[in-house]
């Protein structure tokens, strides 16, 4: 037989007359009117020139394209979904193409779970998963639909929803297995999900808030969403119907794929959101803290690390007041970006951080960081500036110290840019680094600017192997000689992002030392 594709017209009528295939008598239509599955006569032409009452509600307004696979099997395409048909040889060169009203149904859950798996995946927290849990329920699957979820203190939480669009959401105690045995057993089930029936008496043990809204209703059933051990997630699906179960036969398939499915999501869920939790906590350890007052000298900071899954990186910096009145301070730049540098990031400032307490010396504490990364075994190293800020005077004096940094500018109130030249090795490479120490003076109205090569390194947004570089750096920090370091800073950083525009960076950080009053 030769596969002919329909020819383009509307949706099939009944068949009048005798316009059939031969031997197509009244009592043939008749017997056909009643059959569950779906009928369409093609005739020699290839034409479909007639659909029983079932054939007729599964294309609606759609037109009917039949494919041949073989003699006795093919395909009918509606509205771009296949149903497997039977292809019988009929008198005259006719055909009858049977769906099968279980192909049918299983074509229609085939539908609906391929368009709820974007929707749960595209759900956004526990909270947005079991809401979306709920409505892809309520629209195929039962009329009245509660997601409920344990949570503390012996109670449920719960999402409904109910056609053609009402939710809710709260939370209820939960009841005991006792009085509730069969959704007692659905909670603590450990295998593939399995639809059970919800006995009268047991749906009316439960909260009124549940309870009630399932009056009425022919049938009602509960489900797991699915035991997942690594996520700690088991919550139920309850279902209730008034009327046939919408995909006849394949309603319980269509259940337990659609509670495997859900489960998988509202587990992901909950794994994301531990997972951020712990990033957040992490982050909230290694994001620089505003540094403090400090008399005669004022701080400014600008730390914008690169786009990634942590608001953190590799470049850092850090202030601690001195019961004396001073400051020690650090900016430093680990190799790398993302959550590697950042951990890295957290073991350097930690350390610094003891250390400062018992140790003053810029160098001392730079030779024992670098034996410190040696013994860790890292390949990542780091450069750093730290050192002392000491009002003095009416001035603020600094004792700077190096381990292969970009050198300190000092922006003197005057314009004129100056370098603070210290030599120092990487730290963390060589245990024969070197590290030396300079002073210097700032007078009122002078900033002393640290920051990373993020800045200078930063491309530009139209031609990427152009750099933002030392020249202009010290250009735009020239213009603002005069102004407070807020406003230097600002200006500097408005000039990076004008530059950069949309482009990626990497991390940046700055730390400013003002003298102010």
């Amino acid at each position: 037989m030769v596969s002919r594709p329909a020819p383009a017209s509307a949706a099939p009528p009944p068949m009048t007359g005798d316009g059939g295939p031969p031997g197509f008598d009244a009592f043939a239509r008749a017997a056909l009117e009643d059959v569950r599955d779906a009928v369409f006569l093609q005739d020699a032409a290839g034409a479909v020139r007639w659909a029983n009452p079932a054939g007729r509600a599964l294309a609606g307004d759609a037109e009917p394209h039949l494919h041949a696979i073989a003699e006795s099997s093919g395909h009918v395409e509606l509205a771009g979904h296949r149903r497997p048909a039977r292809i019988r040889a009929l008198p005259g060169g006719w055909h009858a193409w049977t769906v099968p009203a279980d192909g049918v149904a299983q074509q229609q859950v085939g539908d609906f779970l391929a368009e709820a798996g974007p929707r749960l995946a595209a759900a956004r927290g526990r909270h947005g998963t079991a809401r979306v849990i709920a409505e892809l329920a309520a629209s195929a699957l039962a009329e009245t639909v509660f997601v409920l979820l344990p949570t503390t203190r012996g109670r449920w939480e719960w999402w409904s929803c109910e056609r053609p669009a009402a939710q809710g959401h709260g939370r209820i105690r939960r009841v005991p297995a006792q009085v509730a045995p069969v959704l007692a057993a659905t909670f603590a089930a450990t295998g593939r999900p399995q639809p059970a029936p919800l006995p009268g008496p047991e749906v009316a043990t439960l909260p009124s808030v549940v309870a009630d809204r399932f009056a009425g209703h022919a049938d009602v059933s509960v489900v797991s969403l699915g035991p997942s051990a690594s996520a700690g997630v088991t919550g139920a699906l309850l279902l209730g119907r008034r009327g046939d179960a919408g995909f006849g036969a394949e309603q319980s398939r269509a259940v337990v794929e659609f509670a495997v499915a859900a489960g998988t999501a509202l587990a992901n869920a909950q794994r994301y959101a531990r997972q951020e939790e712990a990033t957040r906590g992490l982050e909230t350890t290694l994001r620089p803290v505003d540094p403090p007052e400090l008399d005669g000298a004022r701080f400014e900071t600008w730390y914008e690390p690169a786009a990634g899954v942590l608001t953190v990186g590799g470049d850092f910096f850090d202030v601690q007041a001195h019961d004396d009145g001073s400051a020690f301070l650090v900016l430093g730049d680990v190799c790398g970006k993302g959550p590697e540098a950042a951990a890295l990031t957290g073991r350097v400032r930690h350390a610094l951080t003891a250390l400062a307490m018992v140790e003053r010396d810029g160098r001392t504490l730079l030779r024992l960081l670098n034996e410190l990364l040696i013994a860790g075994g890292s390949s990542r190293f780091a450069t750093l500036v730290l050192g002392t800020a000491r009002p003095a005077d009416g001035g603020v004096g600094l004792t700077l110290a190096s381990g292969g940094h970009p050198a300190p500018l000092i922006v003197r109130r005057s314009g004129v840019v100056e370098e603070v030249t210290v030599p120092g090795t990487l730290v963390g490479i060589s245990p024969q680094a070197r590290f030396a120490e300079a002073e210097v003076r700032l007078e009122r109205g002078d900033v002393c600017l640290l920051y990373t090569d993020g800045i200078t390194e930063a491309r530009n947004r139209h031609e990427q192997t152009e750099l933002f570089g030392d020249d202009r750096l010290r250009a735009v920090l020239a213009a603002a000689a005069g102004e407070p370091a807020r406003e230097v800073v600002r200006q500097l950083r408005q000039a990076v992002r004008d530059w950069l525009g949309s482009s990626a960076h990497d991390d940046i950080a700055v730390l400013a030392i003002e003298c102010g009053d």
